[in-house]
């Protein structure tokens, strides 16, 4: 019953926050295409400034959701991986074989897919990693609509395979999306990573300690050139998830408190800031460029093919069986669902496409965009014609 209860809780949570999303998106579209976008756009470019002594990190707004509040946002999915593999889904191999292989192919297919479309632009290709990933918190959000005509077991088929999938990019961004290498910064951020780990091994189970250090180790990941956002997950690895004395866990502790916040601020916020497209001289064309036609190809196309695909072969290999209660229809609706890419494809293109020197910034948006939405319309449309009605 406990964890019965502890699912319905997390999905209502993730659903509620891919409909937030939704709407926040939507905010976003609207006022930059109205006399309202200068407003807008100043509102990103807000300068702000931290600075210790001689230390300062100044950035406008826009830099500060995407590189200081994802990172809560990581700490979140480092948080859950982690209790994942020691605990939950992740925990044994029979239940990671078929979301795993899902997962697999629903990271290789889509990139493929990109690539194939833009091999020939050195500056285009930078993207391959867009259609890659899915969004957890939207694609619950559109499964949810259909309550318990859906069985749990699809439900968790798909939360793992997100969880994965979200693992596979943070992999990605840190080997291809990091910048030039400080050896100053990087050594500071070790000798953080190891006063967290020794922490750990000695048995410290307060959050504060480990949240000073964290931060810390954020503005050292930050100078270093790894992207900052790799910070919170490691800090996530790093926080114990079981106590020899049976007191409260830190690790759970710390991700009940910030889960409310992330799903229901950071991300909304984030979704705000990085899906204002300026739709003015759009027209169908616009969509059919390389670049965005390439990114929603893979989040429709690859993610369907990718996932259901390799599904299929796992099951049909006897590696795998079938999500129980499940059909294959409703496995093929919830495949296309993992075409919503939206948050970690969002973020994936502001590292490819860096806003302001890359001439594919506002392109990549409009992919993303057209690729999630009709990934969700089919997706629920295709799940709702196989789930009857109870």
């Amino acid at each position: 019953m406990p964890l019965r209860n502890t699912l319905t809780r997390f999905f209502q949570l993730e659903a509620a926050s891919g409909l937030l999303l939704i709407a926040a998106a939507v905010l976003a579209l609207f006022i930059n295409n109205s006399p309202l976008s200068g407003l807008y756009n100043s509102f990103l470019d807000t300068p702000v400034v931290a600075q210790v002594g001689s230390l300062q990190i100044a950035k406008p707004l826009l830099l500060w959701i995407n590189d200081g509040l994802m990172a809560l946002f990581f700490l979140i999915i480092g948080l859950e991986v982690k209790r994942e593999v020691l605990e939950g889904q992740l925990s044994k191999m029979s239940q990671v074989v078929l979301p795993g292989t899902a997962a697999i192919g629903g990271m290789v297919v889509p990139a493929l897919i990109f690539w194939a479309m833009n091999r020939d632009n050195p500056a285009a290709v930078a993207g391959w990693a867009i259609p890659m990933a899915t969004d957890i918190a939207f694609a619950l959000g559109v499964l949810a609509l259909l309550g318990k005509r859906v069985p749990v077991s699809l439900k968790l088929f798909l939360m793992t395979l997100a969880i994965i999938d979200d693992l596979g990019a943070i992999i990605v961004i840190a080997l291809f999306y990091s910048g030039t290498l400080s050896s100053l910064a990087l050594m500071l951020a070790a000798a953080c990573l190891v006063a967290l780990i020794a922490m750990n091994r000695l048995g410290v189970i307060k959050l504060a300690p480990y949240l000073i250090i964290g931060a810390i180790l954020w503005v050292c990941v930050l100078k270093s050139g790894v992207h900052a956002t790799l910070a919170g997950v490691t800090l996530a690895f790093c926080i114990p998830l079981r106590t020899r004395h049976a007191e409260t866990s830190p690790s759970r502790t710390l991700e009940h408190a910030l889960h409310p916040w992330v799903a229901y601020g950071i991300l909304p916020l984030f979704a705000f800031a990085n899906a204002g497209v300026p739709l003015a001289g759009v027209t169908l064309e616009s969509f059919t460029h390389h670049v965005p036609l390439g990114i929603a190809a893979g989040l429709l196309v690859g993610k369907t093919l990718g996932v259901f695909g390799l599904t299929w072969l796992a099951i049909k290999a006897g590696l795998a069986s079938l999500p129980g209660g499940a059909s294959w229809k409703q496995l093929l609706g919830v495949s296309i669902l993992c075409g919503i890419g939206f948050t970690m494809s969002l973020f994936v293109g502001s590292l490819a496409y860096v806003p302001g020197a890359s001439p594919f910034a506002g392109e990549d948006r409009m992919g993303i965009l057209a690729g999630s939405i009709l990934a969700a319309f089919i997706g629920y449309a295709v799940t709702a014609m196989a789930s009857p009605k109870r």
